[in-house]
């Protein structure tokens, strides 16, 4: 035993006493931070047969043998705030690979991104395309079939440097720096997800600029410089291709940089599944009891409303997921026609009564079977 080990043993009585008791690591680290001494240093606590639970350590240790001070009275910790700058390490030591979803259907872009998680390259991609049309979705059975970590950050018109990035949080009396999902994703070497990007600020992201690149990130706050692990790509998922939204249809979102956008080197459009495809998906998404006529009216339903809306006849649109919102509120109330008024109310009554009027014209069994339940009633 060293005198520095001892003498990290030492100060940790000091501060903690030496009735046994349960210490985080962050808080140990802190004590050779304090000291000015490496954190090898802390073998003596720090070790595997002194573990008590994930990041933490019994004190005094139980399988060393270490001169303990003789008083046993805990002296008080240092009244005065303690700041360390060394980023804390805990956590993310879980699974971060996506688990397989059976229900999943590859169709659109999935091979194009499978193959860029695959060959390991730090290759950003951004993925344009309306809402619920499984972009979100597609990137994290990629990385599921890869077997590639996956870290996903969602985007808000709040989000900033701290949140990304990282930043100083009091804990237990301790000002200490977390790192943020950008730090993390980078160390594990694992794929970032940026979901719904353009709803961010576009001033308060640039600090990813230097990340986009490929390249290390320095952390000012901590004087830490992070190097990205093999592996480490950013995958950015938006509504629109960064320019706004001149329908209103997605409000919130921003006009993004165009140095931002530059660092994208591909642009993945993603459109709605084929109608052959969108059967196969509600096929695997849909309740036992559905019937498949059901699902096949519901996709030639959606893809005459998608046709008339690309040619401008209608303002809103039926998506995938909206026909899987339908299929399951089948499962619930057992009327076809009730499940989609259901699930149509969110647009205008406009539109609401348009959407209902094609159906009857698609599925005409489905006014004669309401009417003989009413009947029934």
């Amino acid at each position: 035993m060293s005198k520095k080990q001892q003498q990290v043993v030492d100060t940790l009585a000091d501060i903690y006493g030496t009735e046994p008791r349960i210490l985080r690591l962050a808080d140990i680290k802190a004590v050779a931070d304090d000291l000015g001494f490496s954190h090898a240093t802390l073998k003596l606590v720090v070790n595997k047969s002194n573990k008590a639970g994930h990041g933490q350590y019994h004190f005094p240790p139980q399988d060393n043998v270490v001169a303990m001070p003789t008083t046993t009275a805990p002296v008080e910790a240092p009244a005065q705030e303690r700041v360390s700058l060394i980023a804390d390490s805990d956590g993310f030591d879980y699974n971060l690979v996506p688990d397989k979803d059976d229900l999943f259907v590859p169709f659109g872009n999935f091979k194009h991104i499978k193959n860029i998680l695959k060959s390991q390259m730090f290759y950003p991609v951004f993925i344009t395309g309306l809402s619920g049309n499984g972009k979100t979705f597609m990137v994290e059975q990629a990385c599921a079939q890869a077997n590639r970590k996956m870290i996903r950050f969602n985007f808000t018109i709040e989000t900033d440097e701290d949140d990304l990035i990282g930043g100083f949080r009091l804990v237990n009396g301790e000002t200490k720096f977390f790192k943020g999902p950008v730090i993390k994703a980078m160390e594990q070497g694992a794929v970032l997800l940026l979901d719904e990007i353009d709803l961010a600020n576009p001033a308060k992201i640039m600090a990813l600029q230097s990340i986009l690149e490929g390249k290390g990130y320095f952390l000012k706050k901590t004087g830490e410089h992070i190097t990205p692990a093999p592996g480490f790509t950013v995958v950015a998922t938006a509504n629109t291709k960064g320019k706004g939204s001149d329908d209103g249809r997605f409000i919130g979102t921003n006009i993004l940089n165009e140095a931002f956008l530059e660092r994208f080197p591909i642009t993945c459009e993603q459109s709605y599944p084929t109608v052959s495809i969108e059967k196969k998906i509600l096929t695997k998404a849909a309740p036992l009891t559905i019937d498949a006529g059901f699902i096949e009216k519901l996709v030639d339903w959606a893809d005459i409303i998608r046709k008339t809306f690309y040619d401008g006849g209608v303002d809103e649109i039926i998506s995938t997921r909206r026909l899987v919102h339908i299929l399951k509120a089948y499962a619930i109330f057992g009327d076809r026609m009730t499940s989609i008024e259901m699930c149509t109310n969110r647009f205008d009554d406009e539109t609401k009564s348009a959407f209902l009027d094609l159906y009857t014209k698609v599925d005409e069994g489905a006014i004669k079977s309401e009417e003989s339940e009413q009947e029934n009633i």
